[in-house]
């Protein structure tokens, strides 16, 4: 548990999605699209398949989560370095990454799409589609679940020791 956990806050630093290391963490059900008067959008039902995801992480402690952080670290420093990073703090990592899911914008409005293969869909907003593809997977998540992850992990942030001026509170609305 504690190399996936290094391994997902790296990639997610990189501004990679972790979806194939957290599997067991699918939703379910799968991407759909709509058709509105010829444009291909993002379903909104499709939000919903992260909702138990975002409502789960809200339910976390954030002093608590600190404190079996600080209890861990060193397994975790330790997980780290074995996966090729032994001279970079975790800590300067675990900033990074959560700053990097703060600093993707909240989109009220659906957002057209444009298939891309086999069930493969890419934003049709050159904005969107040119964030990381964790800030894109993060997005896919639908704005309700982006504003409550995105508070846990500011919430997470601060209680892990990161001073809150180095943490948006949010990247902003955009509208598509």
């Amino acid at each position: 548990l504690i190399r996936n956990f290094t391994a997902v806050v790296h990639d997610i630093s990189a501004g990679m999605t972790p979806a194939s290391r957290l599997q067991v963490l699918a939703p379910g059900r799968g991407f759909r699209p709509i058709d509105r008067d010829g444009d291909l959008r993002i379903d909104p039902r499709s939000y919903a398949r992260y909702d138990s995801l975002a409502d789960a992480l809200a339910s976390v402690d954030a002093e608590g989560a600190a404190r079996l952080y600080g209890t861990l670290k060193p397994r975790i420093e330790e997980a780290y370095a074995e996966q090729g990073f032994p001279h970079v703090p975790f800590d300067r990592t675990l900033e990074r990454a959560i700053v990097h899911l703060l600093q993707t914008p909240i989109v009220d409005d659906i957002p057209a799409v444009e298939p891309r293969g086999a069930e493969v869909f890419a934003y049709a907003d050159a904005r969107l589609e040119n964030l990381s593809a964790a800030q894109k997977h993060l997005l896919r998540m639908g704005p309700r679940n982006v504003r409550i992850i995105q508070q846990t992990l500011h919430e997470l942030g601060v209680a892990f020791g990161i001073p809150a001026d180095r943490l948006p509170r949010h990247a902003g609305r955009l509208a598509t």
